[in-house]
């Protein structure tokens, strides 16, 4: 019944597995103490473990602090080792190529190899900073690895004395390989054949010759050097500069361009530069001088223009670099100013020599000479450097400006200073004095110095007018134009030349001689100015009304003077006046004291006392005697021919002959004298 009561089984299953959990509660239970024993032990064997492995540890940490220690000081010390190894095989191709260079032939492939080899001392150069940069670093890490091992002992004693000994090896490297890599090494060697090499390629560079540039206008020289030339000087100065031999660069540049610059002047023979103070200057013959002068002004200009252009550049291109081009505007200078300084002190010397009349054109030639220069000087010596150059050259055209102005103004002193109270020359001809000064005039006022000189004026006015003094006013208290102001200078000086023509004929007694004198003077004065630019500067009219208009009223005084009187002894109002017994006693008597006269006054012009050396005012004077003479002397014999058949007075013909031969005599004896000489001699001298 039991077994069939659902109830019942269900319950008896029930406590069976209830049952059969509790057991296996019960054997889990058991499993778990055991588990747990188990653990126990686990974890003690744990920590015994443990308590082994903790030294290990401590060590495996130690060593790879101190591996990261050792790495840290060895790895650059390797680099730098690799580095001294780099730079002892760029020693090594710095004596190849120093070979090399040294025996080879072609210019240009020296110049290749010089720039290879100034590049492999670049190369050797850097690879030594770098040594020097780094050894120290290197050192210092090392020492503090040894010291490290040294006071923790996590290195063996091998390890420890190989560390030792390498740190040994790089301060015996530090204290003495490097400086002697630096300063006593190949790399010294080097820099020192550089030089030699800088030096050799800075003096080949040549001017070309100096005789050419002197006769070539317009244009500049040609660049020293080439283009590879140039890149190589460059390059070796950067290379010089890079290793603290800088003074030493520019030193061997400024002594070798100077000396090539000067040697390139000196081909052009100027000793004439070697007499400079105004005394050597003055004891100088005239001829002497005067060249001296035209060589200044052109070796000048090829100096400036030329040479110290062409240096200017040269200097640029090879020291440019140097302080942000602070450097190479320095040392042209220096390359200039001994040679401006030669020039300089020429022109101040005969600036300042005595005020010699002939100076003046040479003078002017010198001051347009500067003036022509004036832009290239300020181009060429632009900035402070050349400051002292330019202050200088513009002294030196004051001076010459100065020295211009008086020379003229005491020309016009020196001609009246000479007033000395003696009668003109004997013959009556032009003095020596206005055959020079106007000469001097004409050749002052002629294209050439005509500018120049209005330019110098207008300076004096203009330094006149700076200065508070009064500068030279018209009438109408306008400033004088440039044609104005050459005019009233030049006026001052023919004001001059008449004071000094009027003193010479007070002083004369003879009366036909001072006309002659005066009528030859202004005649020659007008004659030699008209039609001429000095003829434009003072006017026509005032040549005709104080030269020409004073020549013919002196012109007819003479013949007044001179033949007048012969003429008026054969005036027959007296005769009329005699009886006719005595008429052909008058009449002998006035035909013999007429032909006295005649004879006489022939004699003197034929022995040039009355001369007249100007042809055609001689031909005139000769046709107006003539007409004057002549026909009286026709007339007379007309009127009185009866009681003349018995005597064998000349003819007419006869006494023209004689009229005209004495003007003939005075050119014979004037031929070839010296009247034209000091003319002649200013033209040779001026032009």
């Amino acid at each position: 019944m039991a077994s069939k009561d659902p109830t019942l089984l269900k319950l008896h299953s029930a406590r069976s597995d209830l049952k059969t959990l509790l057991q296996a509660s019960s054997e889990a239970q058991h499993d778990i103490k055991e588990t747990e024993k188990r653990f126990s032990l686990y974890q003690q064997s744990l920590s015994t473990a443990s308590r082994r492995i903790l030294p290990l540890q401590s060590l495996t940490m130690s060593r790879k602090a101190l591996d990261a220690r050792i790495t840290r000081a060895v790895s650059p010390a390797v680099e730098l080792l690799n580095t001294f190894k780099r730079t002892e095989a760029l020693q090594g191709k710095l004596v190849t190529f120093s070979a090399e260079l040294s025996s080879e032939k072609s210019q240009h492939r020296r110049l290749e190899k010089l720039v290879e080899y100034v590049g492999c001392v670049e190369e050797v150069k850097e690879g030594i900073e770098n040594i020097c940069d780094e050894v120290e670093t290197v050192v210092q890490r090392l020492q503090e690895v040894v010291e490290f091992v040294s006071r923790t002992k996590a290195a063996d004693q091998d390890r420890d004395v190989r560390l030792k000994d390498a740190l040994v090896t790089l301060k015996v490297l530090y204290e003495r390989e490097v400086d002697e890599m630096r300063f006593e090494g190949l790399l010294d060697q080097a820099l020192l054949h550089v030089q030699d090499e800088f030096e050799e390629l800075l003096l080949r560079m040549k001017h070309r010759n100096m005789k050419d540039l002197v006769h070539q206008h317009g244009g500049e020289e040609r660049e020293l050097g080439s283009e590879t030339e140039v890149e190589a000087l460059r390059r070796i100065s950067t290379t010089l500069a890079a290793n603290d031999c800088m003074d030493i660069c520019i030193d061997i540049y400024l002594k070798a361009r100077y000396r090539r610059a000067a040697k390139a002047l000196m081909k052009l023979n100027p000793d004439y530069l070697r007499t400079y103070t105004p005394e050597g200057i003055d004891e100088m013959e005239w001829e002497t001088l005067e060249t001296a002068i035209t060589l200044w002004i052109q070796h000048f200009e090829v100096a400036v223009k030329k040479v110290l252009f062409s240096e200017k550049k040269l200097c640029e291109s090879v020291l440019g670099d140097f302080m942000e081009g602070l450097v190479w505007p320095e040392c042209f200078i220096k390359i200039s100013d001994k040679i401006m300084a030669v020039f300089f002190r020429f022109g101040e010397g005969v600036a300042r020599s005595s005020k010699e009349p002939q100076k003046l054109f040479k003078l002017l030639d010198m001051f347009e000479s500067l003036e022509k220069l004036k832009p290239h000087i300020s181009q060429i010596f632009e900035g402070e450097p050349g400051a002292d150059i330019c202050t200088r050259f513009r002294e030196l055209e004051k001076l010459i400006i100065d020295a211009s102005s008086k020379v003229f103004w005491e020309f016009g002193l020196q001609i009246e200073g000479n007033i000395d109270g003696l009668p003109p020359p004997q013959d009556g001809s032009v003095p020596k004095l206005v055959r020079y000064a106007i000469n001097y005039l004409k050749y002052l006022t002629a294209a050439n110095y005509k500018t120049s000189m209005i330019k110098v004026l207008r300076t004096q006015q203009t330094w006149r007018g700076k200065d508070g003094s009064s500068s030279i006013e018209t009438s109408g208290k306008e400033t004088l134009t440039d044609e104005g102001l050459l005019k009233h200078a030049i006026s001052n000086v023919m004001e001059a030349l008449q004071r000094n023509v009027e003193s010479k004929r007070v002083c004369c007694r003879d009366k036909v001689l001072v006309h002659v004198f005066t009528m030859n003077t202004y005649w020659y004065i007008y004659m030699r100015t008209k039609n001429t630019q000095l003829g434009e500067v003072l006017g026509e009219k005032r040549m005709k009304e104080e030269y020409k208009a004073v020549a013919e009223e002196c012109a007819y005084l003479y013949q007044k003077q001179a033949w007048g009187s012969l003429v008026k002894v054969l005036d027959g109002e007296d005769v009329r006046e005699e009886g006719k017994g005595s008429v052909g006693r008058v009449v002998s008597e006035k035909v013999e004291t007429f032909f006295k006269g005649l004879n006489e006054v022939c004699d003197r012009h034929a022995r040039g006392v009355y001369s007249i050396p100007d042809v055609d005012l001689r031909e005139q004077m000769r046709e107006a005697t003539v007409r004057l003479v002549v026909p009286a002397y026709a007339e007379f014999l007309e009127c009185y021919s009866e009681f003349l058949n018995k005597k064998g007075y000349p003819s007419v013909e006869r006494v023209k002959g004689l009229v005209v031969k004495a003007f003939d005599g005075g050119r014979l004896r004037r031929k070839g004298s010296a009247s034209g000489s000091l003319e002649r001699d200013v033209v040779v001298r001026d032009v």
